[in-house]
């Protein structure tokens, strides 16, 4: 998420979508891409943030939900290896550079858990991003 909004035009309608969407985030941490858990969950289900998207930003995005729903969360699909080689090349036609986090994961994805969604290094990791949301 934060190489997506990094890459993004700042005077463009998907930046300015994000602005709108999350108008208790300062626009340095929408610029730097500072999302939790559930504000990324709501944009995902969110169609007007996706019109809101050229057809490169659209390809990057829908790619990266894929990652996110079919390797992140608590299945591992079959074709996830081809999956986060679609996002790397869509990202990287957007204009993101690979990251040592991309490059660690693209390297070593063989080495995930199969249920990498019910992984958490905090315990009450959950708990304070759902609260974050219900006071919002």
């Amino acid at each position: 998420m934060k190489q997506f909004t990094r890459a993004l035009d700042k005077d463009g309608r998907c930046f300015n979508y994000l602005c709108r969407a999350f108008p208790r985030l300062t626009s340095e941490k929408v610029k730097a891409g500072i999302f939790d858990g559930p504000q990324i969950r709501k944009l995902i289900k969110d169609t007007e943030f996706q019109n809101s998207m050229n057809t490169l930003e659209c390809a990057a995005w829908k790619s990266f939900v894929q990652v996110v729903n079919n390797f992140l969360g608590n299945t591992k699909a079959a074709n996830h290896a081809r999956l986060i080689s679609t996002m790397i090349e869509a990202f990287q036609k957007l204009g993101c550079l690979m990251s040592i986090k991309m490059h660690f994961l693209f390297s070593h994805m063989e080495k995930f858990p199969e249920n990498l969604g019910a992984m958490s290094d905090e315990q009450g990791e959950r708990f304070h991003q759902d609260m974050h949301q219900m006071e919002e």
